[in-house]
């Protein structure tokens, strides 16, 4: 009989390279595990009321923004469901707004999730707020209330990452 030591896997993405391969080692570890993948985005609406009271997207704007955010995250979504790695694999897709490490905790608590597989950046790493307060994974990995795995870009992926960026 096959150890089933993880049934739920929560895969948080901001459809970063670095969320990306978290994915991929998800899918990876849900075929091994015959497990189901929560695949989760949270549309950041902290990032939305930050602007607003700066004055840089209008109230009025904000429902069209967060309508954008979502559409653009369902068509994000979808793409990464056709790979073939995903190809087999029990993914419920999750669509979430909010501060995405609370979001992150609470969507493991709700669905009893028994890991969570995160990249370990994500494609928004704030200066300021990174100092102070931590990064999203930092954050997840002290509320989720079970084991996170924090998943870094590979080598080769960074290193075309940064020629790309020099060209």
């Amino acid at each position: 009989m096959i150890d089933r030591l993880f049934q739920k896997i929560l895969v948080p993405v901001d459809f970063s390279a670095c969320s990306e391969e978290a994915f991929r080692i998800a899918l990876s570890f849900a075929r091994s595990y015959q497990a189901e993948v929560l695949l989760l985005h949270v549309v950041d609406t902290r990032s939305l009321e930050s602007l607003n009271r700066l004055g840089l997207a209008p109230a009025a704007e904000a429902a069209k923004q967060k309508k954008h955010l979502r559409h653009f995250a369902r068509l994000n979504t979808r793409q990464w469901l056709a790979w073939d790695e995903a190809k087999g694999v029990a993914i419920k897709r999750i669509l979430a707004e909010g501060a995405p490490f609370e979001e992150i905790a609470r969507t493991a608590r709700v669905e009893g999730v028994d890991l969570v597989v995160m990249g370990s950046y994500g494609g928004a790493v704030g200066g300021v707020e990174k100092i102070f307060f931590g990064t999203t994974a930092e954050k997840v990995v002290r509320t989720a209330g079970c084991p996170v795995l924090t998943v870094p870009l590979p080598v080769k992926r960074a290193k075309a990452r940064s020629a790309k960026s020099s060209s």
